[in-house]
């Protein structure tokens, strides 16, 4: 079934943004500046290890938690003045928060009934997300967190948005449901609805993610198109010397360091050759380095800003 999204609040470049956001709790700095935007027809990954601040920016994105000072919009408007925001940001930021007596299809009725839409809607989301109707009409107390998390982006999906904020969707599903929800993301984005994606699950990350956001100790450490955050600088190469090879690489002034076969260096493959050609030595391999993986950038841009974030 085809994701349907409504017509957008206004006509903007980048659906979400946050301008210098600041949150601080007593003399504690939780979320120091941070700006970062999501703009339609792509997947942001926003990523940082537990504590970084990752929950309490998109909770003040959504209007849940208020700024100690910065500004964030969605569809250009604070998210608190978007009429009946439902119809416009599909939000699951805790899947276990639902009402334990009520049933899925209850839940999703009340809804759409705040949002002014047609009940057939409720079906139409149910099936989207591959709740059955006995799964749909069992008291959501009864669900695994796999349920649960189907039900939240039943939830977000309900109002047919345009954006979709999400925190850790895939908790709880298996192999099958973490490929669903991924093909799922991809297809919103694809028809247009711009997509603000948090998860621990790196490489889902990856797969499906055309720009990063990576934040730590508050701040955002970087941004970018996952291509070129991914693309790792410089060359690989090996040589019938590369001591030598390594000494005049460094007085040209570029860094080197060892790889698993040769070495691995700042210097373009120009620049390498220039150096063998001064060391008088033969390269028998020269490349452009390989892709850096999401997860060796990840640690290395945080392994040293995870702590604990007060709960917003």
């Amino acid at each position: 079934m085809p994701i349907r999204r409504a017509l957008a609040v206004g006509r903007v470049d980048a659906m979400i943004t946050a301008e210098r956001l600041t949150k601080r709790y007593g003399d504690r700095t939780v979320v120091e500046g941070v700006s970062l935007t999501a703009r339609p027809g792509r997947v942001t990954g926003f990523l940082g290890p537990n504590g970084a601040g990752k929950s309490t920016t998109m909770r003040m994105l959504c209007g849940l938690t208020t700024p100690t000072s910065g500004r964030a919009t969605v569809l250009g408007r604070p998210f608190r003045e978007l009429p009946n925001p439902g119809r416009h940001v599909g939000v699951l930021l805790d899947a276990s928060a639902q009402h334990a007596g009520r049933s899925g299809r209850e839940t999703l009725l009340l809804s759409a009934r705040l949002m002014d839409l047609d009940r057939r809607r409720v079906d139409e989301v149910l099936r989207l997300v591959g709740l059955t109707s006995r799964e749909a009409g069992a008291r959501t107390r009864t669900y695994s967190l796999g349920m649960r998390q189907r039900l939240g982006l039943a939830h977000a999906l309900l109002g047919d948005p345009e954006v979709l904020v999400l925190d850790e969707p895939v908790n709880g599903l298996d192999p099958a449901g973490i490929r669903w929800m991924r093909d799922l993301l991809r297809s919103f984005a694809d028809g247009g609805g711009t997509v603000l994606l948090s998860s621990h699950l790196l490489r889902e990350v990856e797969a499906v993610a055309d720009d990063l956001v990576i934040i730590g100790g508050g701040r955002i450490l970087a941004q970018g198109s996952a291509a070129d955050l991914l693309a790792a600088p410089g060359t690989e190469v090996r040589s019938t010397d590369d001591d030598s090879l390594a000494r005049a690489l460094t007085a040209a002034g570029h860094h080197v360091a060892p790889a698993r076969q040769g070495l691995s260096t700042s210097a373009t493959t120009e620049e390498v050759g220039r150096a063998a050609l001064a060391a008088a030595v033969v390269l028998t391999n020269l490349r452009p380095a390989a892709t850096t993986g999401l997860e060796e950038l990840f640690f290395d841009m945080t392994a040293q800003h995870g702590r604990e974030e007060i709960p917003a």
